[in-house]
């Protein structure tokens, strides 16, 4: 994963959705909650590259609308960022931030490898068997300890195929449409 968009994580080969098509942000992390009595509060990374915090000067902070807020610090720390903001100088303030998202425009993102791609690009995307069923469209996923499950909607309502090897078999972006192999017992009856 790199970046996020409300779970918005690149993968090689399988991946997920987010909530929306176009979005202009992506979500590097979620504030937790305060850590100390300075202002610096505990980050849930949503990127695959924390150290991006270290070179942040500013971050958008919170959805709809975010305001731009200057970054003072950021240290990694257990699998986490400790980050000091411009105007949080103590735990009480720094309490106001408790499950706000952090975000950096969309053309601040971490460039992706070959064959990577933003899980956004999946959503709306047709679902077809390799039988030639359509399935519906992929409208949103379920992120999993082991595997993402995506949740397609279509004639057969939803249907949940994780997100492996052996079932998604193909994201064709030109042709706007993934290719699954149904195994046994994903269709609902």
């Amino acid at each position: 994963m790199k970046e996020q968009e409300e779970s918005l994580v690149p993968q090689t080969g399988q991946g997920s959705v987010a909530k929306t098509t176009e979005p202009s942000f992506l979500t590097i992390g979620l504030v937790s909650k305060p850590h100390g009595v300075r202002g610096e509060v505990r980050v849930i990374l949503h990127t695959d590259v924390p150290e991006r915090f270290t070179w942040l000067k500013e971050v958008y902070v919170g959805q709809n609308p975010s305001r731009l807020v200057a970054v003072e610090s950021a240290r990694l720390h257990q699998n986490m960022v400790l980050l000091k903001l411009a105007g949080y100088d103590d735990r009480e303030a720094a309490e106001t931030l408790r499950g706000a998202w952090l975000q950096v425009p969309e053309t601040e993102a971490i460039p992706l490898d070959e064959g990577e791609y933003f899980l956004y690009q999946l959503e709306g995307l047709d679902v077809v068997t390799d039988t030639d069923e359509w399935l519906g469209k992929l409208v949103g996923v379920i992120e999993t300890g082991a595997n993402n499950v995506f949740r397609v909607e279509g004639p057969r309502g939803e249907v949940l195929l994780p997100d492996t090897r052996e079932v998604i078999l193909d994201i064709d972006f030109v042709n706007g449409r993934i290719l699954v192999h149904l195994l046994s017992g994903l269709l609902p009856d």
